[in-house]
């Protein structure tokens, strides 16, 4: 496994914990409004293998609560399960930030207790779902997955996150009403301000404003009361 990025100490990634922050290569999604898209292409050179990560956190004991694992997508990779229980071992929490389109591996870490607390995307309402993440009529895009992946968290087996980064192209009002219907119930649900960049893939995407995200808020606040804005 290699390492394509790391942050060696955030208080914001990890609800709650003390963390660093590892994100490995690779993507099936093309979201036009990606941070991150560097790692998405494979473009970027890894900064260190996994030997030399673990040689990190094992010097980092007492001082990290935990360990938040991202991209990229993380589920793409098949030995992501004992990459994660290797952290798992060292005595770190493991937070887990996923597009949710593997579902089956989601499960099966759950299931086993690999991970203490996973992020997922929600893009966009279902119907516009494709479009957002660049994959409109990509038959490897499967909304299905998705909603698996939702159902999964919403069981409540482990501590989760839902989250949108909202962009002004991409995100209409009435989005957010679908999205609440779907995900009604969730423990927390945050929606997270794009911030324009010249590295992101469509550089002539937009923030939404503070009002704009207020009144998403409003309507989603039914279905989720702990719905919070980030990045404001």
């Amino acid at each position: 496994m290699n390492i394509h990025g790391l942050q060696k100490m955030t208080l914001l990634d990890y609800p709650g914990k003390v963390a660093a922050t590892i994100f490995l290569g690779g993507c099936n999604f093309r979201c036009g409004y990606c941070h991150n898209f560097e790692l998405v292409e494979g473009i970027a050179e890894p900064v260190m293998t996994e030997d030399e990560l673990f040689v990190f956190l094992k010097k980092r004991k007492g001082i990290l609560d935990g360990i938040c694992v991202t991209g990229g997508e993380p589920c793409l990779r098949d030995d992501l399960p004992e990459f994660l229980l290797h952290i798992k071992n060292e005595g770190y929490k493991v937070k887990l930030d996923t597009n949710g389109h593997n579902p089956d591996m989601l499960l099966d870490l759950i299931n086993k207790e690999i991970v203490d607390y996973v992020a997922m995307d929600i893009k966009n309402s279902r119907e516009k779902y494709a479009m957002t993440v660049g994959l409109l009529g990509n038959s490897a895009f499967d909304i299905n997955k998705i909603n698996k992946s939702a159902e999964i968290l919403l069981d409540g087996k482990v501590q989760y996150e839902f989250r949108t980064t909202v962009v002004d192209e991409y995100h209409e009002e009435s989005d957010f009403l679908s999205i609440g219907q779907w995900i009604k119930g969730a423990s927390a649900y945050y929606l997270q301000q794009y911030t324009e960049r010249d590295t992101v893939p469509d550089r002539t995407l937009t923030s939404p404003c503070e009002e704009k995200l207020q009144k998403i808020r409003e309507i989603l606040l039914p279905f989720v009361p702990n719905t919070v804005i980030r990045g404001v």
